[in-house]
């Protein structure tokens, strides 16, 4: 799926995009990048409302926009069963190359190419985006994985329980220090796989695994911060990846055992079209992330998970017993108190931050 994702570190998909709205304690910072600006105490007439609303329209494009990013993420467990009788292996390695192809293109297209020779340049980058590009391919093979073998309520989970696993990670790796919000949120999460696990008979490794992934994925993505863009990165990362794929899907066509080419036309179409399902949600949710407020793409975030979740249990009638319903409500919970407590902690670093600045003697 996404990653990519999102995220994770708080905001980085396994896709290469930034799904989630918290940094790894949690905290919502007030604003992204070229996100709607308020007017200051002194703005009034026409030019005021001018600014009001170029940023109202720019606040409504971001949601478009990252809507469309999280829809197409939301609705991939109704894409990968149509690319069979190709294995997830197989259809990963298509993807690789497809969305490197496609990334390449782009590069070219909107003339970043200077970005992506540049990462090449620096070794701290590279090294970075290798380690990235192994856990994206991780990720990827789990979830597709999970689609194809009835597990798509499972991939939901893992991109549900991700924030939680991120806020661990901000502890363990970040020494970050969590408040109690934070700390009554992983607990009742931790309940919830123990509950589904008991009543379902077995641990939910595939949710784990996408959560894992993901929110280490997102916390090696935050040593490059926010130098490398979004599609630069992926380039980066699937042109580490190509030599292996592309030497298994040569061996699979040497074997005779490769979907690609037998099973007519319009299949070879949909693998070759695993680049643009990729890439494009990612480009949707870059210029999301431009136009809209950390806090919004964070209550955003849930839309994926969401719409795999309907599709799971709706639209391919995956099973769901009392034990698991009630292991998602305590899930859901976690998530509530976690965003909750972000957005105060947010609100209270803007109130300090306009304090301090309203303190006599600060210019």
């Amino acid at each position: 799926m996404h990653p990519a994702t999102p995220p994770p570190g708080p905001t980085t998909t396994p896709s290469g995009a930034t799904p989630s709205g918290t940094t790894p304690s949690g905290t919502t910072p007030p604003l992204a990048p070229g996100g709607p600006a308020t007017a200051g105490p002194d703005a009034a007439g026409p030019d005021a409302a001018g600014r009001e609303a170029a940023a109202a329209a720019t606040h409504r494009s971001g949601l478009a926009l990252g809507l469309g990013a999280y829809v197409l993420w939301g609705v991939m467990p109704l894409y990968f069963p149509l690319l069979e009788p190709a294995g997830p292996v197989e259809i990963i390695a298509h993807r690789v190359v497809w969305s490197l192809l496609f990334c390449l293109v782009v590069l070219l297209a909107t003339r970043q190419w200077g970005t992506f020779t540049a990462a090449f340049r620096s070794g701290r980058t590279l090294a970075t985006l290798t380690v990235a590009g192994a856990l994206v391919a991780l990720n990827w093979l789990v979830f597709v994985y999970g689609v194809l073998s009835g597990h798509t309520i499972d991939t939901a989970l893992g991109y549900y329980i991700n924030p939680l696993l991120t806020v661990v990670l901000a502890v363990l790796a970040l020494g970050e220090r969590l408040r109690r919000a934070q700390w009554v949120a992983l607990g009742v999460g931790a309940v919830a796989v123990v509950v589904i696990t008991a009543g379902v008979g077995r641990l939910p490794w595939i949710a784990l695994a996408l959560a894992g992934t993901f929110g280490l994925y997102g916390l090696i993505k935050n040593r490059v911060g926010r130098t490398v863009p979004a599609v630069t990165s992926l380039a980066v990362e699937t042109t580490v990846l190509a030599p292996f794929a592309l030497g298994y899907l040569l061996l699979l066509q040497a074997s005779g055992d490769a979907a690609w080419g037998a099973n007519g036309g319009w299949h070879m179409a949909l693998l070759a079209s695993a680049g643009v399902i990729t890439a494009v949600p990612l480009l949707l949710f870059g210029g999301a992330a431009r136009r809209l407020p950390l806090s919004v793409l964070g209550m955003l975030q849930y839309v994926g998970p969401t719409m795999q979740f309907a599709i799971g249990v709706l639209v391919l009638g995956e099973e769901m017993p009392a034990a698991r319903w009630a292991g998602f409500a305590l899930v859901w919970l976690a998530l509530v108190i976690l965003t909750v407590d972000g957005l105060r902690a947010g609100r209270a670093e803007r109130i300090a931050r306009r304090v301090a600045r309203a303190r006599p003697g600060r210019v």
